[in-house]
């Protein structure tokens, strides 16, 4: 259990930032994130509502620092 609430402290808001950095838009990497973990929780990997309140947390912490990101590359560009 430990191991799996690490994870969702980490794991959304990495993924957020790496696939918005590979397709260069933060809400695309936002909705494939959202799919990702959609389908944990279909699987059941994801069984409670910590785990899922601490993944949304996670989230909107990747998506705020993804989207200072792409606003600081568009100052720089």
């Amino acid at each position: 259990m430990v191991s799996k609430v690490i994870l969702a402290l980490f794991l959304p808001a990495l993924l957020v930032v790496l696939f918005t950095r590979v397709t260069y838009n933060h809400y695309v990497g936002l909705i494939l994130t959202v799919a990702l973990i959609t389908a944990s929780v279909y699987k059941g990997y994801t069984n409670t509502w910590l785990l899922i309140i601490i993944d949304a947390a996670s989230l909107t912490l990747g998506f705020w620092y993804s989207n200072q990101m792409m606003k600081k590359a568009k100052r720089s560009a």
